[in-house]
């Protein structure tokens, strides 16, 4: 087996860490092994079978020792049982699997064992200083005097006796806390905190295989404040795609509180988690991709849209609409994306298309172009706009069309897209709205 226990600080005067902080951590843990537990000032982990997901224990080992301390861990120790990786975390161990464990723990103080704190003045008359010279001390004696939890708490650090912990559960949502160590006075220094807070939400949305469109954090006023201050303030940040990906993350929170005025000292973070989608896995192609140190052209545009507004920074989404006009339109980037799909047709469609139909004329019921059209292919019937709600501050978005669309071909000008309106009054009418490539 292999075991991993991650130990957070206590405070000067010996207070454990907070609650918060525990749960934020296991929290995180969860995204490498369901077998999260805590025990004492620690986290501990079972991730024997995680091993091969994240290649190799080396691996491993780095991933959790990198994070770990951005998420104030104090020491990372690895061992074959739980309670052997919680007193090698303790003695400053950071790796029990190197020599056998027997030999690992006898040389630890007692102190390392949870279990010995009631019995340590006894057990320091005794002359027992480490865990191998309580070990040898006769078992009879040690139960009767101190107790079967110590013998029980002993054989489960030596691993002979199997250990038994209530896992943590990966919570439907994400909403963790954060004190903080100084009072900030300025909104661009609230990101120290808020990406510790963003590691354990990262953690969070990889556990569920999803990704974060929006977050919202939220930070607490110091009680020595003024009146006008209010209690606090908070911002929401938005993705234009499903994240999980940290840095980015950092690098838009950053974006948005470089445009807060703080209107009194912050003492405490929060950070919720608003819309969470799950990701859709993709296969990875079985030759390397192509190196590719550059930031994507939606990350970037996240970026702008932080720093100049959402509003100034817009791009094209495609919609399920009949009328050409409105088969697209244009939101703010940082959107989300929405979850529609273009139906297809057996007409192909035009490369260009004009802003406004323009009327062409007709001679003997024939449209003309630069000369006579042939038509090639059609009617392609469209009606569509009647289901929409009349709305006067937008009448054009809500204009009914009822067309018959051909492929016509000129001999000057190449392959066009006409139409003919129906029902217009005037049959012979048509337009030009098109041309392909």
């Amino acid at each position: 087996m292999l075991w991993a226990a991650l130990s957070l600080p206590c405070a000067p005067d010996g207070t454990p860490p907070s609650s918060d902080a525990l749960h934020g951590l296991a929290t995180w843990a969860l995204h490498i092994t369901p077998r999260v537990a805590i025990a004492d000032e620690a986290v501990v982990l079972e991730a024997q079978a995680s091993l091969r997901l994240f290649g190799g224990r080396a691996r491993l080992h780095e991933r959790v020792v990198e994070v770990a301390r951005e998420l104030g861990v104090a020491a990372v120790a690895w061992a074959p049982t739980s309670l052997a990786a919680l007193a090698c975390a303790r003695a400053g161990v950071t790796d029990g699997l190197g020599e056998p464990l027997q030999k690992v723990l006898d040389a630890l103080p007692i102190d390392v064992l949870s279990a010995t704190a009631p019995h340590r003045l006894t057990l320091a008359q005794l002359g027992c200083c480490a865990l191998g010279e309580l070990r040898r001390l006769p078992r009879g004696g040690i139960s009767r005097r101190f107790g079967k939890d110590l013998l029980n708490a002993l054989d489960q650090a030596y691993g002979l006796r199997p250990e038994a912990y209530r896992w943590i559960e990966l919570p439907e949502t994400f909403r963790a806390r954060l004190e903080l160590m100084a009072r900030v006075e300025t909104a661009p220094a609230l990101l120290f905190g808020a990406r510790r807070l963003l590691v354990q939400l990262c953690g969070w949305l990889a556990a569920r295989h999803a990704g974060t469109t929006s977050f919202k954090v939220r930070w607490a006023h110091d009680t020595m404040r003024a009146r006008s201050a209010g209690d606090g303030g908070e911002l929401t940040v938005r993705t234009a795609q499903p994240m999980r990906n940290v840095e980015h993350l950092c690098r838009l929170l950053a974006e948005h509180l470089a445009r807060v005025s703080l209107q009194a000292p912050v003492g405490e973070l929060e950070l919720e988690a608003i819309d969470v989608v799950p990701l859709e896995e993709r296969s990875a192609s079985l030759l390397p991709d192509p190196p590719n140190d550059g930031e994507s052209l939606a990350l970037a545009l996240e970026r702008i849209a932080a720093r100049l507004g959402p509003q100034r920074v817009l791009r094209p989404v495609l919609c399920e609409d009949h009328r050409v006009e409105w088969a697209q339109h244009w939101q703010p980037a940082p959107h989300p994306l929405p979850r529609q799909r273009v139906a297809p047709t057996d007409i192909p469609q035009p490369t260009f298309v004009l802003p406004e139909p323009q009327r062409l004329a007709v001679r003997g019921h024939r449209p003309l172009y630069q000369g006579p059209l042939m038509l090639l292919a059609g009617p392609h019937r469209i009606e569509g706009g009647w289901w929409h709600r009349v709305d006067d501050d937008d009448a054009q978005a809500t204009h009914h069309v009822e067309r018959d669309y051909w492929v016509a071909l000129s001999e000057h000008a190449g392959l066009l897209w006409i139409f003919q309106q129906r029902l217009a009054g005037d049959d012979t009418a048509w337009f030009l709205h098109g041309s392909f490539a």
